[in-house]
C-alpha cells in the first residue's frame, strides 16, 4: 500500500469533503480516504499495482476541484 497526499481548492462544505471521499473510495484499489474541508487536504490510501496517484488526482479534478500533490508526512496513513 502507498499513500498520497493531496492539497484540494474548491471545496466550500463539509459536503464537498464527503463528496470527494466518495469519489476516491469508488476508485478500484483505494483501501481509505480521509478529505478535510477545515484543513483543504486529502490523504488516500491505495494500491499502486491497482491505481496510481495521476489516477485519483484526476477524479478529484473531474468531481470539479482543482488539486496539487503535497508531500508525503512520514509515519501517516490514510
Amino acid at each position: 500500500m502507498k499513500t498520497a497526499n493531496f492539497t484540494v481548492h474548491g471545496m466550500h462544505c463539509d459536503g464537498c469533503a464527503q463528496i470527494i471521499q466518495s469519489v476516491l473510495e469508488r476508485r478500484e484499489g483505494v483501501q481509505t480516504s480521509a478529505v478535510s474541508f477545515a484543513d483543504g487536504t486529502a490523504r488516500v490510501l491505495f494500491d499502486p499495482a491497482r491505481v496510481d496517484e495521476c489516477e485519483l488526482q484526476t477524479a478529484i479534478e473531474k468531481a470539479g476541484y482543482q488539486v496539487e500533490p503535497r508531500p508525503n508526512v512520514p509515519g501517516t496513513a490514510a
